[in-house]
Formats: structure tokens, sequence, C-alpha cells
């Protein structure tokens, strides 16, 4: 892994969205390393490995076989040793119900999938740059989701 790189996880089970996400980071200014899982039992499995190096930033699809990615977050913040993951939300829904049920369940932010490739690179560049440290600290429902103007 490059020194100093953030350490990006995605979980999401469609391969044109990883294709699309992989390609975006790789335009971004800041130096990454980006790993990627395919359903939610493989992301519990990788995250729950002793071994597993834990990411700087987890990008959760909420929609995912065998286990949803809302399964996932609440099986991440009840355990000790992930309970602290930045876990940004990444779902083509919108829906007031999904929203506010990561939001309840400990998610940091809540992003809804662009179809733009431009958008999507915006979206990235706003998230790994953010002050993660003061976002958390005051998070509240008007700065959970993600919007671009």
């Amino acid at each position: 892994m490059q020194r100093n790189a953030l350490h990006i996880l995605l979980a999401d089970d469609d391969e044109d969205d990883r294709l699309f996400f992989k390609d975006a980071f790789e335009e971004v200014k800041v130096q990454t390393k980006v790993e990627f899982v395919f359903d939610g039992l493989q992301l519990m499995e990788h995250l729950m490995n002793p071994d597993t190096k834990l990411p700087d930033i987890l990008f959760l699809d909420l929609n995912m076989p065998k286990k949803t990615g809302k399964e996932c977050l609440i099986e991440i913040k009840k355990t000790d040793r992930l309970k602290n993951l930045i876990i940004a939300i990444y779902s083509t829904s919108s829906s007031d119900e999904d929203i506010e049920d990561t939001f309840i369940h400990g998610a940091n932010i809540y992003i809804k999938k662009p179809s733009d490739f431009n958008a999507l690179k915006k979206i990235i560049n706003e998230v790994i740059t953010l002050n993660w440290h003061y976002h958390t600290s005051g998070l509240n429902r008007d700065n959970f989701l993600l919007s671009l103007k």
C-alpha cells in the first residue's frame, strides 16, 4: 500500500458502480488505495478478520445480497473494533426512511449515487477531504445528507 494513502473500502454488489467509483477515485488529487467487497457477508467477514487493516472510510451500499447495508451498519456499530469506522452510505435510494434509519444507526454521511461521472468525482473529493472530527462531533440530520449545489 502507498505510504500515507487514504484507505477506502467500497461495499457494492453492482460491478458497473464499482468501476465508476474506481475510475472517479483515480482522478481525485488525494492519494488513495481503494478496495472492494461485493456483498454484505463478504464485507463483514473482511472487517471481522483481525488481520484486516480497517479502512479510513467505508462507502456502504444499502441494497446488497446476503446481508444488506443496513444490517452491516448495525453490526459494525455494535462491534467494539469497528464502531468508530467512518461510514458513508452510498446508495441509489433517496427515501426519507433509508436516510433516517441509517442516521439513527450511526452512519456518518448519506450520499445518493450520482449517475454523472463529474458529480461522482466532486462528491468523492468532498467526502475524502472532509474534516471528519469536526463533522462527526456536530452530526445532525441537516449535515448528514450530502448534497452538492
